[in-house]
């Protein structure tokens, strides 16, 4: 018996092989017995697609489970391609922040230009078919090292900002946030995520898929011309990247357009109006892992439905393409609608003629390819002959991967540690603000443009976070920001991600905003492995206990697995995540640059002795395995003072403490001062560091990374923002603002200007 199986499982794995798709011999084994037949051609590449880890989630989607996704600002979870979360009242009407978050690392890994701007391409169509309108994006980045200017890893770091910076800029979304990190362990698979964000009032929401009572309406394919890239794009992000692979890697990766995109984004706008006008509910749904195929199944299974789809009505750019390239291929800048077929004609029109699509790319066009179903079957047809006939349930839905997982082993975070000694800050301060996760980000970000549409507050790198003026004329604020250490996934993956969570919290709160809600992309290696997969269960615990303590629930996200070379060498755990805060009022909003000398500066956050994946123990090649511990109910009294005091207008100034520690938060607010026609205000830090009582030593207060804020109060509020911090632990007056461009600490002064070029240098060479 176990020679036939063997038999029969060698007979499905050279069935994949001869179609060239990644299906498991259970898999197929599993199909053909459902379908009772052999599958067609096209059946197996929508099976191949469908049932992929990029589109099923199929080892992780079980897990997800435990992340708290409701809460009172939640007006839509997780349940379709964008979260939404409530951002206010404004003239009696309600405001979403509609929200995702994705990755396009395989495909950056492999061509960085176009699988990047392909990665925006693609969450802005998440953020789109919700019904809102585009206000702004954010790209989460980790590279190899980079040092080697012919080296791939230089290639890939130059080319994923360039495809960002070209998409983003054409389609006029601003860029307002994102981190960035360099890591030996992303030499083999970089990360690029991203995250779109969008508003829409709540009673115009768009959803994606079929509404009730749609059976007869009709599927309206929407952009580009369907083209052979991209063809088995779903299967190669959720397979190991091999060097041998290249050629057929590459084309698997998508082939931008942001210029058409820019045009079909405005025509949708044009179509919101027009279908709120006439009152109707449709469904609309972007392309993405699929293609055609996965698009339409999932549109109409979501409502209870099936479909029948002519693949000769699809436009195509080039003649005699095969039906599963049709069915399955990923062209970018596509959507597709369901709509009644007395609205299609209308729909035609504001794409073809008003806003002419035609004219704007080859074959580039809005048309009708296909019907919506009462009997719950999904049929393709080519030449006039069936190609494929499968049961819409099978196709789309649930498939779960039951993988085994252990422990992860536990470490002690709560062990006081032996102080830094041996080294002097005069030696360290330099070192770690050149360092590449400290420097400057401006020769990067400056290729973005943080500023179109005129609603930006806090522009990209100003601040931790970037905020927007969402709804014109009215006083509603959304901040953004995003945050995931490697260094700290390196050393413990559930805190690492619990940090990613306070981390990403603590940069929203910085601007004087509330944070509601987050997104997360969980990138990890391959979870048929024991310990990656342990990995990926433990980074999601650790989210869901940060989410639940922070009152922040996951409103959208994404999951890439198999981030790992052909040699087995996996990226370290990434949980990346992304925070929505909200102000009533922007007048409220805290900016970073220091504002006058004479203030007083204030810590809140105690500092920690444990300095486990710091900068500061990177740049004396130390180690530590103890993460700085996270007091929630402390952190929270800490937050709600923050708040208070902002909404008292008590700071001048705010920033949070993050990559560097203190000190390097001081010297970026100051070097913020550093503008032509402003006068440099600089800092002092007082008594030898008698604030911290002797709980840790000088060097981990000026460098260690267990969060806070630095804050600068007038002289004349100090008395009001102490009466609110009375009772409040781990707030300290550790100086004042000066009028000169020094840095002092204790009987050390340091020159900004100096320091801030020292920090400006570093990326210059490799983003010029």
């Amino acid at each position: 018996m176990r020679r036939c199986n063997n038999r029969a499982a060698l007979r499905e794995r050279r069935l994949a092989e001869i179609a060239g798709v990644a299906l498991r011999s259970d898999e197929l084994a599993r199909i053909r017995d459902r379908l009772g037949r052999e599958p067609s051609a096209v059946e197996l590449h929508a099976f191949d697609a469908q049932w992929s880890e990029h589109c099923s989630y199929k080892s992780s989607r079980h897990l997800l489970k435990k992340l708290p996704t409701s809460g009172t600002a939640v007006v839509l979870g997780p349940a379709e391609d964008s979260g939404i979360l409530h951002l206010g009242e404004w003239k009696g009407e309600r405001y979403g922040i509609v929200i995702a978050h994705e990755s396009h690392n395989h495909p950056s890994q492999v061509v960085p230009f176009e699988g990047a701007a392909t990665g925006i391409g693609g969450i802005v169509r998440d953020v789109l078919c919700m019904g809102a309108e585009l206000i702004a994006v954010a790209d989460p980045l980790r590279f190899g090292r980079i040092e080697d200017p012919h080296s791939h890893q230089r290639y890939v770091a130059q080319g994923v900002v360039d495809g960002i910076s070209a998409y983003g800029n054409a389609i006029g979304v601003p860029n307002i946030a994102g981190d960035l990190y360099f890591d030996e362990r992303f030499d083999d698979n970089c990360l690029v995520n991203v995250v779109a964000m969008g508003i829409v009032k709540e009673s115009d929401v768009i959803h994606s898929y079929a509404p009730p009572g749609a059976d007869g309406w009709d599927i309206v394919l929407v952009g580009k011309a369907t083209d052979p890239s991209g063809f088995g794009g779903a299967s190669f992000s959720s397979l190991t990247l091999d060097a041998q692979d290249e050629d057929s890697n590459k084309g698997a990766v998508q082939v931008p357009d942001p210029f058409l995109k820019s045009v079909i984004m405005r025509a949708s706008y044009r179509v919101f109006r027009f279908l709120r006008e006439q009152g109707l509910t449709v469904g609309f749904k972007d392309l993405g892992a699929g293609g055609i195929m996965g698009c339409s199944a999932e549109i109409v299974s979501a409502g209870g439905y099936g479909a029948r789809i002519d693949l000769d009505a699809v436009n195509v750019a080039i003649e005699g393409m095969r039906p599963e390239v049709i069915a399955v291929g990923e062209t970018q800048e596509r959507l597709l609608w369901v709509v009644p077929p007395t609205v299609t004609p209308e729909l035609l029109r504001i794409y073809n003629d008003e806003y002419t699509l035609p004219e704007i790319a080859y074959n580039a066009r809005a048309t009708r390819i296909g019907s919506v179903t009462a009997e719950k079957r999904y049929v393709l047809t080519h030449g006039g002959q069936s190609v494929m006939d499968v049961d819409i349930e099978f196709l789309t839905g649930s498939i779960r991967d039951e993988l085994p997982f252990g422990e992860l082993p536990a470490r002690d975070v709560t062990s006081e540690r032996p102080l830094v000694t041996g080294v002097q800050l005069d030696e360290l301060i330099e070192r770690v603000l050149a360092h590449p996760d400290v420097c400057s980000r401006a020769p990067l970000y400056r290729r973005y443009d943080s500023v179109v549409r005129g609603c930006t507050v806090i522009p990209r790198g100003a601040a931790g976070a970037g905020v927007l003026a969402p709804v014109p004329g009215s006083p509603l604020g959304v901040a953004l920001a995003v945050a995931g250490n490697p260094r700290y996934s390196h050393i413990n993956v559930r805190l690492a991600a619990e940090h990613a969570v306070y981390e990403a919290v603590r940069k929203v709160v910085a601007t004087g905003a509330r944070a509601i809600g987050l997104t997360d992309c969980l990138n990890f290696g391959n979870p048929r492995k024991v310990d990656h997969y342990s990995e990926l269960v433990a980074a999601i615990d650790g989210l869901a206990r940060a989410s639940e303590h922070f009152h922040t629930p996951f409103v959208s996200g994404n999951v890439s697995l198999y981030n790992e070379s052909a040699g087995g060498r996996a990226i370290p755990g990434s949980a990346i995540v992304a925070c929505v805060g909200v102000l009533n009022d922007l007048a409220t909003v805290v900016t970073m640059p220091l504002k006058s000398a004479g203030s007083v500066l204030y810590l809140i956050g105690a500092p920690q002795g444990a300095l486990g994946g710091s900068v500061l123990l990177d740049v004396l090649g130390r180690s530590d395995e103890h993460l700085p511990r996270i007091d929630y109910e402390t952190i929270a009294a800490q937050h709600d003072l923050m708040y208070e005091a902002t909404q008292a207008r008590l700071f001048r100034s705010a920033r949070a403490i993050g990559n560097g520690g203190l000190l390097t938060a001081l010297c970026e607010a100051a070097f913020a001062t550093m503008r032509k026609g402003r006068a440099v205000v600089g800092a002092q830090i007082d008594d030898a560091f008698q604030w911290t009582h002797g709980t840790v030593g000088d060097l981990e207060a000026c460098f260690g990374e267990s969060g806070g804020f630095v804050v600068e109060v007038a002289a004349d509020d100090v008395e009001s923002f102490e009466g609110l911090a009375d009772e409040v632990s781990g707030v300290y007056e550790i100086g004042v603002t000066i009028d000169r461009p020094m840095l002092v600490v204790d009987d050390q002064a340091f020159d900004l200007h100096r320091l801030q070029e020292i920090w400006s240098a570093p990326l210059r060479e490799v983003y010029p």
